[in-house]
């Protein structure tokens, strides 16, 4: 089913929606949380979360795609149960991950600060934009989607060592354009 014809079936407030968009992106969206959780249950509990926010939000939201809509919704969702769980331990492959961003990515614990993430992620967006589209999409599979080196260089035929070099030189080129835009560490 197109996504036009499920987010119509959104704003008619028609349950078919959410069976329509599990058919299409449940393995997309347990594979995000999975990612970010490592735990099945909590993976398959944030796609079904996804579900209902998207549920309450469509109307008045009419997204242009229901694939990052819902992804986007899934991944906060999946963050927000990865803060919950490391209260008290921790995920080492996906700190391994925020740890890599956090060398090129300013830290956010204000409410000021909460106002420039907004424009840090526009400054981000921006730089992926004018990025080669082979390094655009490994960062955004490793950043985004929290995939492994390994399984990035399967997915795109590289090997490893030119997936982290590649990582490299773009958390470095990213940090020198956050830099000259004013975004500060």
């Amino acid at each position: 089913m197109e996504d036009e014809t499920i987010i119509s079936l959104y704003l008619k407030r028609d349950e078919e929606a959410i069976h329509a968009s599990s058919l299409k992106y449940g393995a997309l969206l347990k594979s995000v949380a999975y990612r970010i959780l490592n735990n099945s249950a909590d993976a398959e509990e944030c796609e079904n979360d996804a579900y209902f926010a998207a549920w309450n939000a469509i109307p008045p939201a009419q997204p242009k795609s229901l694939a990052a809509f819902l992804g986007r919704i899934v991944r906060n969702h999946a963050l927000n149960r990865y803060d919950y769980y490391t209260a008290d331990k921790r995920n080492r492959a996906f700190d391994l991950i925020l740890s890599e961003l956090s060398e090129c990515i300013p830290a956010r614990d204000t409410a000021e600060g909460s106002l420039e993430e907004g424009e840090t992620a526009e400054h981000i967006n921006r730089f992926l934009k004018h990025t080669d589209s082979a390094k655009r999409a490994v960062f955004v599979r490793r950043y985004w989607y929290s995939d492994t080196i390994k399984d990035i260089a399967l997915r795109y035929h590289f090997s490893e060592s030119k997936v982290k070099s590649m990582l490299m030189r773009t958390r470095s080129g990213l940090k020198k354009y956050l830099e000259k835009e004013g975004v500060t560490l």
